[in-house]
């Protein structure tokens, strides 16, 4: 473990809790999302209310009876320094790099209109063996959209950030350092006080790097409803991609995701399970594929530094024969960007993982998680994929199914509303089907993260 990872660590956890008795601003602001738009900050429309924090001027600015604008940014700065990436497969198995974004933001709304748009300035450094688009796009638009509101329903053209449910299928990306964005339409329909229905017909945006560049994709496209209830989501999502690889075989895939997610909190305790189908066609032949996921988990607030103890189970469908023309990887379209902790090398296809997580409130501002994953392949005629669905190993000819285990750590501090610091390590130990197919080394990752945002 580095020297110096030691020391941030330490002063992460004891700096600030030494000072964990100041007392909480009266400055009640909306809590900021990933999206931005999602933040309703007409609550501080009065005068007497936006003096009571420095940053209340710049997040309602009216400009006549009925017009008002919000601004706001994030500024990220987030270094990861890995050691035998992919177990020591990658091109650059030794990687220490820098990311740096810039997302500002300008939300006008006039009545029943509004418009919303939100630049990015993304670049990085040291990455090797050469940066890619989502290490750095340049100056690019990220979210650029018009909404007009009638009644019930809400209307939306333009480019925007999705994020439904847990994102196991639609996300931001938003750990990685280009986050992603969709063209297209969406309605949002309320239906009573509890129902929202959203319907969507999208592509996803590719991005590029240079400036001003990023594109529409021409060969994928998301479509679907999603309803969220209380305490229980029902969808329904089709994709297609012109451009599918799945093993040796490429092809149109032509994918229906039917989905329920039965979610809530009683208590101390609070749960979360989802399950989807799929079905559809690749290549000519037919799609089957499915997955559940599981969580359940135990807050003790009344006992020292209030843990709170998660525990999880997963289980994703692999095809279960490469020779005939059936295929039975599930697909997470366009899931998360860390999607089983900060490191995350295994994505979510041909898995089966458990997972167990402690979380600790070292002070008022101060958190902490320790996490254990243990990790196996689904089908032993399939491998193992990244995130975004690329295969990392192939099936071979071995019948091993242990993947490996993941020891994960993370320390963060919220230094003030706006301004928060993390530290994570990570080590990835391999099991027997890495060890049969390719390098054996485990993986060892550094994560550095600050972010201020308002």
């Amino acid at each position: 473990m580095p020297r110096s990872f030691l020391l941030v660590l330490l002063a992460a956890i004891f700096l600030p809790a030494a000072a964990h008795a100041e007392p909480t601003e009266a400055w009640q602001a909306p809590t900021l999302s990933i999206t931005r738009y999602d933040e309703d900050w007409s609550v501080v429309a009065a005068s007497d209310v936006r003096d009571q924090h420095w940053t209340g001027q710049f997040k309602y600015i009216p400009i006549s009876e009925d017009a008002w604008l919000s601004t706001g940014i994030e500024l990220r700065v987030r270094h990861e320094n890995l050691d035998n990436n992919l177990w020591g497969d990658a091109e650059a198995p030794g990687d220490s790099y820098v990311w740096f974004r810039a997302l500002p933001y300008a939300d006008l709304h006039v009545g029943k209109l509004r418009a919303f748009v939100q630049p990015i300035a993304s670049t990085s450094a040291s990455v090797a063996p050469t940066p890619g688009p989502i290490d750095q796009t340049g100056i690019d638009l990220l979210q650029g959209f018009v909404e007009a509101e009638f009644g019930p329903v809400i209307l939306r053209g333009g480019r925007q950030m999705l994020s439904l449910g847990t994102e196991r299928l639609i996300g931001t990306r938003y750990g990685p350092n280009v986050p992603l964005a969709f063209d297209g339409l969406r309605a949002n329909i309320r239906l009573g006080a509890a129902v929202t229905v959203s319907l969507l017909a999208v592509k996803p945006v590719q991005a590029r790097k240079g400036d001003i560049n990023d594109r529409t994709s021409h060969d994928k496209s998301l479509w679907g409803a999603y309803a969220v209830l209380p305490g229980l989501d029902l969808y329904y999502l089709g994709y297609r991609s012109d451009a599918a690889r799945w093993g040796n075989r490429e092809g149109t895939e032509a994918r229906h995701s039917l989905g329920a997610r039965f979610h809530g909190s009683r208590d101390d305790w609070h749960w979360n399970i989802e399950g989807v189908y799929q079905f559809g066609r690749f290549a000519g032949g037919p799609i089957s594929a499915w997955t559940v996921g599981t969580e359940i988990g135990h807050a003790f607030p009344e006992a020292p530094l209030s843990p709170d103890l998660t525990l999880r189970v997963n289980a994703i469908s692999g095809d279960g024969n490469r020779s005939d023309d059936r295929l039975g990887t599930f697909n997470a379209m366009f899931p998360k960007g860390k999607y089983f902790g900060e490191l995350s090398p295994v994505g979510p296809y041909n898995i089966v993982n458990a997972y167990s997580a402690l979380g600790l409130r070292l002070s008022s501002k101060v958190s902490a998680s320790l996490a254990g994953v243990a990790y196996w392949r689904y089908s032993t005629a399939d491998g193992i994929y990244d995130i975004p669905g690329n295969l990392v190993r192939a099936a071979g000819g071995t019948r091993a199914r242990f993947i490996g285990t993941l020891i994960e750590g993370v320390v963060s501090w919220q230094a003030n509303a706006e301004l928060e610091l993390s530290a994570s390590i990570s080590a990835f130990a391999p099991g027997a089907f890495i060890r049969a197919t390719g390098s054996a080394k485990t993986i060892h990752m550094l994560g550095l993260e600050s972010n201020f945002r308002f």
